[in-house]
Protein backbone atom coordinates (compact mmCIF):
# COMPACT_ATOMS: atom_id res chain seq x y z
CA UNK A 1 0.00 0.00 0.00
CA UNK A 2 1.45 3.36 -1.04
CA UNK A 3 1.15 5.84 1.44
CA UNK A 4 0.27 9.43 1.48
CA UNK A 5 3.21 12.15 0.57
CA UNK A 6 4.81 13.23 4.02
CA UNK A 7 6.86 16.46 4.61
CA UNK A 8 9.27 13.16 5.90
CA UNK A 9 9.49 11.94 2.45
CA UNK A 10 10.62 14.99 1.23
CA UNK A 11 13.17 15.45 4.07
CA UNK A 12 14.51 12.34 3.02
CA UNK A 13 14.46 12.86 -1.17
CA UNK A 14 15.91 16.27 -0.17
CA UNK A 15 18.78 14.92 2.31
CA UNK A 16 19.95 12.40 0.09
CA UNK A 17 20.86 15.39 -2.70
CA UNK A 18 22.48 17.87 -0.37
CA UNK A 19 25.72 17.27 -1.14
CA UNK A 20 25.09 17.13 -4.97
CA UNK A 21 22.46 20.08 -4.92
CA UNK A 22 25.70 22.35 -3.34
CA UNK A 23 27.41 21.17 -6.38
CA UNK A 24 24.67 22.35 -8.54
CA UNK A 25 24.70 25.74 -7.44
CA UNK A 26 28.09 26.17 -8.97
CA UNK A 27 27.78 24.37 -12.05
CA UNK A 28 24.75 22.13 -13.45
CA UNK A 29 24.63 19.39 -16.00
CA UNK A 30 22.23 19.81 -18.34
CA UNK A 31 20.89 16.45 -19.94
CA UNK A 32 18.37 16.76 -22.35
CA UNK A 33 15.73 19.36 -23.83
CA UNK A 34 12.45 18.82 -24.33
CA UNK A 35 11.19 21.83 -26.24
CA UNK A 36 12.01 24.68 -24.30
CA UNK A 37 12.50 22.85 -21.39
CA UNK A 38 15.72 20.96 -20.11
CA UNK A 39 15.88 18.09 -17.89
CA UNK A 40 19.11 18.14 -15.72
CA UNK A 41 21.36 15.50 -13.75
CA UNK A 42 19.72 16.80 -10.64
CA UNK A 43 16.48 16.04 -11.86
CA UNK A 44 17.50 12.41 -12.65
CA UNK A 45 18.73 11.93 -9.42
CA UNK A 46 16.22 13.22 -7.39
CA UNK A 47 13.87 10.86 -9.26
CA UNK A 48 16.48 8.28 -8.84
CA UNK A 49 15.85 8.96 -4.92
CA UNK A 50 12.03 8.80 -5.44
CA UNK A 51 11.59 6.09 -7.15
CA UNK A 52 14.21 3.88 -4.67
CA UNK A 53 11.77 5.06 -1.72
CA UNK A 54 8.57 4.10 -3.76
CA UNK A 55 10.00 0.72 -4.35
CA UNK A 56 10.77 0.62 -0.83
CA UNK A 57 7.13 1.36 0.23
CA UNK A 58 5.93 -1.28 -2.60
CA UNK A 59 8.27 -3.90 -1.03
CA UNK A 60 8.80 -3.32 2.76
CA UNK A 61 9.64 -7.29 2.97
CA UNK A 62 12.16 -7.31 -0.14
CA UNK A 63 15.85 -7.70 1.06
CA UNK A 64 18.01 -4.79 0.11
CA UNK A 65 19.39 -7.16 -2.61
CA UNK A 66 16.15 -7.68 -4.38
CA UNK A 67 15.42 -4.02 -3.45
CA UNK A 68 18.74 -2.78 -5.54
CA UNK A 69 17.78 -5.48 -8.17
CA UNK A 70 14.40 -3.79 -8.86
CA UNK A 71 16.05 -0.37 -8.92
CA UNK A 72 18.30 -1.32 -11.82
CA UNK A 73 16.09 -2.65 -13.70
CA UNK A 74 13.16 0.14 -13.48
CA UNK A 75 16.46 2.87 -13.28
CA UNK A 76 16.78 1.95 -17.02
CA UNK A 77 14.33 3.73 -17.90
CA UNK A 78 14.17 6.95 -16.01
CA UNK A 79 14.88 9.16 -18.14
CA UNK A 80 12.16 8.05 -20.45
CA UNK A 81 9.97 9.03 -18.15
CA UNK A 82 11.05 12.10 -17.33
CA UNK A 83 10.61 13.18 -21.25
CA UNK A 84 7.72 11.73 -21.16
CA UNK A 85 6.27 13.64 -18.41
CA UNK A 86 7.69 17.10 -19.99
CA UNK A 87 6.33 16.30 -22.99
CA UNK A 88 2.54 15.51 -21.55
CA UNK A 89 2.79 18.53 -19.37
CA UNK A 90 3.76 20.64 -22.44
CA UNK A 91 1.07 18.99 -24.26
CA UNK A 92 -1.46 19.77 -21.78
CA UNK A 93 -0.49 23.55 -21.63
CA UNK A 94 -1.54 23.23 -25.41
CA UNK A 95 -4.36 21.95 -25.09
CA UNK A 96 -5.32 24.71 -22.37
CA UNK A 97 -5.85 22.10 -19.78
CA UNK A 98 -6.45 24.01 -16.79
CA UNK A 99 -5.81 21.99 -13.25
CA UNK A 100 -5.32 24.93 -10.64
CA UNK A 101 -7.99 24.40 -9.10
CA UNK A 102 -7.18 20.59 -8.28
CA UNK A 103 -3.44 21.60 -7.49
CA UNK A 104 -4.44 23.80 -4.55
CA UNK A 105 -7.10 21.19 -3.18
CA UNK A 106 -3.53 18.54 -2.93
CA UNK A 107 -2.01 21.22 -1.53
CA UNK A 108 -4.16 21.50 0.96
CA UNK A 109 -4.97 17.28 1.01
CA UNK A 110 -0.78 17.53 1.71
CA UNK A 111 -0.95 19.68 4.26
CA UNK A 112 -3.59 17.92 6.40
CA UNK A 113 -1.97 14.75 5.83
CA UNK A 114 0.93 15.94 7.70
CA UNK A 115 -1.20 17.78 10.09
CA UNK A 116 0.08 21.12 9.54
CA UNK A 117 -1.92 23.93 10.85
CA UNK A 118 -1.73 26.20 7.23
CA UNK A 119 -0.05 26.53 3.97
CA UNK A 120 1.76 28.62 5.46
CA UNK A 121 3.84 25.64 7.81
CA UNK A 122 3.54 23.32 4.79
CA UNK A 123 5.87 26.45 3.06
CA UNK A 124 8.31 26.43 6.10
CA UNK A 125 8.52 22.85 6.05
CA UNK A 126 9.53 22.67 2.53
CA UNK A 127 12.27 25.62 2.81
CA UNK A 128 13.29 23.56 5.25
CA UNK A 129 13.94 20.65 3.19
CA UNK A 130 15.07 23.33 0.47
CA UNK A 131 12.08 22.95 -1.76
CA UNK A 132 10.17 26.48 -2.91
CA UNK A 133 6.61 26.30 -2.70
CA UNK A 134 6.26 27.35 -6.17
CA UNK A 135 8.95 24.29 -7.31
CA UNK A 136 6.54 21.98 -5.32
CA UNK A 137 3.12 23.44 -6.71
CA UNK A 138 5.31 23.18 -10.56
CA UNK A 139 5.38 19.18 -9.66
CA UNK A 140 1.83 18.86 -8.91
CA UNK A 141 0.46 20.78 -11.72
CA UNK A 142 2.71 18.67 -14.20
CA UNK A 143 1.75 15.52 -12.59
CA UNK A 144 -2.03 16.44 -12.98
CA UNK A 145 -1.94 17.56 -16.36
CA UNK A 146 -0.09 14.73 -16.95
CA UNK A 147 -2.77 12.58 -15.70
CA UNK A 148 -5.66 14.90 -17.85
CA UNK A 149 -4.05 14.60 -21.27
CA UNK A 150 -3.36 10.31 -21.11
CA UNK A 151 -6.94 10.47 -19.82
CA UNK A 152 -8.26 12.98 -22.70
CA UNK A 153 -5.91 11.88 -25.48
CA UNK A 154 -5.43 7.96 -24.31
CA UNK A 155 -7.83 6.20 -21.97
CA UNK A 156 -10.93 8.03 -23.47
CA UNK A 157 -10.50 6.31 -26.78
CA UNK A 158 -9.90 2.91 -25.30
CA UNK A 159 -12.90 0.91 -25.97
CA UNK A 160 -14.07 -2.97 -24.13
CA UNK A 161 -17.37 -4.25 -24.76
CA UNK A 162 -18.88 -6.76 -22.94
CA UNK A 163 -17.84 -10.11 -25.61
CA UNK A 164 -13.89 -9.08 -24.33
CA UNK A 165 -14.94 -9.33 -20.46
CA UNK A 166 -16.59 -12.62 -21.20
CA UNK A 167 -13.81 -13.79 -23.15
CA UNK A 168 -11.28 -12.92 -20.56
CA UNK A 169 -13.70 -14.16 -17.13
CA UNK A 170 -13.57 -17.53 -19.07
CA UNK A 171 -9.87 -17.70 -19.90
CA UNK A 172 -8.65 -16.95 -16.49
CA UNK A 173 -11.29 -18.61 -14.45
CA UNK A 174 -9.76 -20.27 -11.76
CA UNK A 175 -8.30 -16.69 -10.89
CA UNK A 176 -11.88 -15.38 -9.57
CA UNK A 177 -12.47 -18.36 -7.23
CA UNK A 178 -12.09 -16.84 -4.23
CA UNK A 179 -12.39 -17.38 -0.69
CA UNK A 180 -14.53 -14.99 1.67
CA UNK A 181 -13.62 -11.96 1.60
CA UNK A 182 -14.20 -7.66 1.74
CA UNK A 183 -12.69 -4.97 -0.22
CA UNK A 184 -12.86 -1.79 2.33
CA UNK A 185 -12.29 2.06 2.09
CA UNK A 186 -11.83 3.88 5.53
CA UNK A 187 -12.10 7.48 7.04
CA UNK A 188 -9.87 7.93 9.95
CA UNK A 189 -9.33 11.41 12.59
CA UNK A 190 -6.32 10.35 14.64
CA UNK A 191 -6.29 10.93 18.27
CA UNK A 192 -2.49 11.05 18.49
CA UNK A 193 -1.53 13.97 21.04
CA UNK A 194 -4.83 14.78 21.91
CA UNK A 195 -5.91 15.51 25.37
CA UNK A 196 -8.69 13.43 27.71
CA UNK A 197 -10.72 16.94 26.99
CA UNK A 198 -9.96 16.90 23.20
CA UNK A 199 -10.83 13.39 22.01
CA UNK A 200 -14.93 13.83 22.42
CA UNK A 201 -14.49 16.46 20.15
CA UNK A 202 -12.81 14.02 17.43
CA UNK A 203 -15.34 11.51 18.15
CA UNK A 204 -18.28 14.09 17.17
CA UNK A 205 -16.00 15.69 14.15
CA UNK A 206 -16.21 11.56 12.92
CA UNK A 207 -19.95 11.56 13.28
CA UNK A 208 -20.39 14.53 11.73
CA UNK A 209 -18.70 13.69 8.74
CA UNK A 210 -20.36 10.14 8.87
CA UNK A 211 -23.57 12.11 8.60
CA UNK A 212 -22.75 13.76 5.08
CA UNK A 213 -21.72 10.75 3.48
CA UNK A 214 -25.21 9.42 4.83
CA UNK A 215 -26.59 12.17 3.28
CA UNK A 216 -24.70 11.54 -0.42
CA UNK A 217 -21.54 12.46 -0.20
CA UNK A 218 -19.06 10.43 -1.92
CA UNK A 219 -17.08 8.72 0.56
CA UNK A 220 -13.93 8.17 -1.65
CA UNK A 221 -13.57 12.29 -1.65
CA UNK A 222 -14.48 12.98 1.83
CA UNK A 223 -11.46 10.55 2.86
CA UNK A 224 -9.29 12.57 0.37
CA UNK A 225 -10.17 15.92 1.89
CA UNK A 226 -10.76 15.21 5.66
CA UNK A 227 -9.50 11.56 5.99
CA UNK A 228 -6.16 11.45 8.56
CA UNK A 229 -4.90 8.62 7.80
CA UNK A 230 -2.22 6.96 5.09
CA UNK A 231 -4.91 5.71 2.82
CA UNK A 232 -6.32 9.62 2.28
CA UNK A 233 -4.82 10.56 -1.05
CA UNK A 234 -6.19 6.86 -2.26
CA UNK A 235 -9.76 7.68 -1.00
CA UNK A 236 -9.50 5.67 1.68
CA UNK A 237 -8.60 2.32 -0.20
CA UNK A 238 -7.80 -0.53 1.87
CA UNK A 239 -7.52 -2.97 -0.13
CA UNK A 240 -9.29 -6.76 -0.21
CA UNK A 241 -9.37 -8.69 3.41
CA UNK A 242 -10.25 -12.38 4.38
CA UNK A 243 -11.52 -13.36 7.50
CA UNK A 244 -8.83 -13.74 10.29
CA UNK A 245 -6.54 -10.62 8.72
CA UNK A 246 -8.74 -7.96 11.02
CA UNK A 247 -8.79 -7.21 14.47
CA UNK A 248 -11.87 -9.48 15.67
CA UNK A 249 -14.00 -6.95 16.85
CA UNK A 250 -13.89 -5.68 13.11
CA UNK A 251 -14.09 -8.93 11.13
CA UNK A 252 -17.59 -9.03 13.13
CA UNK A 253 -19.02 -5.97 11.99
CA UNK A 254 -17.73 -5.78 7.61
CA UNK A 255 -18.46 -9.41 6.98
CA UNK A 256 -21.73 -8.57 8.23
CA UNK A 257 -22.41 -5.42 6.28
CA UNK A 258 -23.38 -5.40 2.48
CA UNK A 259 -21.58 -3.99 -0.80
CA UNK A 260 -21.68 -0.42 -0.09
CA UNK A 261 -22.75 -0.10 3.59
CA UNK A 262 -20.78 1.47 6.41
CA UNK A 263 -19.36 0.53 9.71
CA UNK A 264 -20.65 3.29 12.35
CA UNK A 265 -17.82 5.11 14.05
CA UNK A 266 -15.46 2.95 15.12
CA UNK A 267 -13.45 4.03 18.63
CA UNK A 268 -9.51 2.80 18.34
CA UNK A 269 -6.32 3.20 20.53
CA UNK A 270 -5.15 5.60 17.87
CA UNK A 271 -8.28 7.48 16.96
CA UNK A 272 -11.81 7.47 15.34
CA UNK A 273 -12.53 5.08 12.41
CA UNK A 274 -15.55 4.88 9.36
CA UNK A 275 -14.82 1.68 7.39
CA UNK A 276 -17.12 1.22 4.09
CA UNK A 277 -17.24 -2.11 2.21
CA UNK A 278 -16.70 -1.48 -1.18
CA UNK A 279 -17.53 -5.29 -2.54
CA UNK A 280 -17.98 -8.36 -0.48
CA UNK A 281 -16.92 -11.64 -1.87
CA UNK A 282 -18.88 -15.08 -0.70
CA UNK A 283 -16.45 -18.28 -1.02
CA UNK A 284 -16.33 -20.03 -4.14
CA UNK A 285 -16.51 -19.01 -7.84
CA UNK A 286 -16.93 -15.21 -8.41
CA UNK A 287 -19.76 -14.71 -10.99
CA UNK A 288 -19.33 -12.81 -13.89
CA UNK A 289 -21.08 -9.80 -12.71
CA UNK A 290 -19.64 -9.63 -9.11
CA UNK A 291 -15.87 -9.61 -11.00
CA UNK A 292 -16.58 -7.47 -14.28
CA UNK A 293 -15.25 -3.84 -12.64
CA UNK A 294 -12.11 -6.14 -11.97
CA UNK A 295 -12.08 -7.50 -15.53
CA UNK A 296 -12.66 -3.94 -17.10
CA UNK A 297 -9.95 -2.50 -14.82
CA UNK A 298 -7.34 -5.04 -16.04
CA UNK A 299 -8.16 -4.82 -19.74
CA UNK A 300 -8.43 -0.84 -20.03
CA UNK A 301 -4.03 -1.28 -18.23
CA UNK A 302 -3.55 -3.92 -20.92
CA UNK A 303 -4.89 -1.53 -23.96
CA UNK A 304 -3.25 1.64 -22.15
CA UNK A 305 -0.07 1.15 -22.21
CA UNK A 306 0.98 -0.29 -25.86
CA UNK A 307 -1.24 2.71 -26.74
CA UNK A 308 0.52 5.25 -24.57
CA UNK A 309 3.45 4.39 -26.04
CA UNK A 310 1.99 5.06 -29.66
CA UNK A 311 0.84 8.67 -28.24
CA UNK A 312 4.42 9.52 -26.75
CA UNK A 313 5.96 8.80 -29.48
CA UNK A 314 3.94 10.71 -32.03
CA UNK A 315 4.38 14.03 -29.81
CA UNK A 316 8.84 13.16 -29.68
CA UNK A 317 8.16 13.34 -33.93
CA UNK A 318 6.45 16.70 -33.32
CA UNK A 319 8.96 18.05 -31.07
CA UNK A 320 12.08 19.02 -30.31
CA UNK A 321 13.67 15.98 -27.88
CA UNK A 322 17.61 15.95 -27.73
CA UNK A 323 19.67 13.61 -25.03
CA UNK A 324 23.59 14.21 -24.24
CA UNK A 325 25.60 11.61 -25.61
CA UNK A 326 26.50 9.13 -22.36
CA UNK A 327 22.59 9.32 -21.57
CA UNK A 328 19.81 6.86 -23.37
CA UNK A 329 16.16 7.81 -24.37
CA UNK A 330 15.20 4.19 -24.53
CA UNK A 331 11.86 5.71 -25.98
CA UNK A 332 13.65 7.61 -28.60
CA UNK A 333 12.55 7.82 -32.37
CA UNK A 334 13.99 8.13 -35.29
CA UNK A 335 13.28 11.71 -35.79
CA UNK A 336 14.15 13.17 -32.71
CA UNK A 337 18.08 14.12 -33.45
CA UNK A 338 20.56 12.81 -30.04
CA UNK A 339 23.74 15.03 -30.33
CA UNK A 340 25.83 17.37 -28.94
CA UNK A 341 25.35 20.93 -29.31
CA UNK A 342 25.96 24.27 -27.73
CA UNK A 343 24.32 26.26 -25.73
CA UNK A 344 21.83 29.09 -26.96
CA UNK A 345 21.62 32.56 -24.94
CA UNK A 346 18.30 33.12 -26.07
CA UNK A 347 15.40 31.09 -23.73
CA UNK A 348 12.39 32.38 -25.21
CA UNK A 349 9.58 30.13 -26.15
CA UNK A 350 10.02 29.33 -29.96
CA UNK A 351 8.07 27.73 -32.26
CA UNK A 352 8.54 23.47 -32.34
CA UNK A 353 9.06 23.47 -36.16
CA UNK A 354 11.59 26.51 -35.96
CA UNK A 355 13.40 24.28 -32.87
CA UNK A 356 13.41 20.91 -34.54
CA UNK A 357 15.83 22.50 -37.94
CA UNK A 358 17.63 24.78 -35.51
CA UNK A 359 20.54 22.87 -33.18
CA UNK A 360 19.78 24.11 -29.52
CA UNK A 361 21.38 23.74 -26.14
CA UNK A 362 23.28 21.11 -24.21
CA UNK A 363 26.17 21.48 -22.85
CA UNK A 364 27.82 19.17 -19.88
CA UNK A 365 28.32 22.62 -18.15
CA UNK A 366 26.10 25.47 -17.41
CA UNK A 367 25.53 27.69 -14.73
CA UNK A 368 22.66 27.54 -12.15
CA UNK A 369 20.52 30.24 -14.30
CA UNK A 370 21.01 28.33 -17.29
CA UNK A 371 19.23 25.17 -15.65
CA UNK A 372 16.34 26.83 -14.90
CA UNK A 373 13.33 25.62 -17.12
CA UNK A 374 13.08 28.08 -19.79
CA UNK A 375 9.70 30.33 -19.81
CA UNK A 376 9.44 29.76 -16.12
Amino acid sequence: MKLAPTIAFILLISSGLAAQDKKAKVVEEIIARVNNEIITRSDLERSKATLAEEIRQDCPTCTEVQLATILKERVQNLLRDLIDQALLAQKGKDLSINVETDVIKQLDRIRQQNKLPDMEALEEELRKAGITLEDYKSNIRNGLLTQEVVRNQVTSRINVDKEEVAKYYEQHKSEFVRPEQVYLSEFFLSTDKKSEAEIPKVEEKAKAYLERIKKGEDFGEMAKHFSEGSTAKQGGNLGGYQRGQLAKEIEEIVFNLKRGEMTEVIHTKTGFLILKVEERFEAGQQPLDKVTPEILNRLYAEKTQPQLRTYLATLREESYVVVKPGYVDTAAVASSPIAEVEPSVDTGKKDKKDKKSKKNPLKSGASSDGAKKAGS
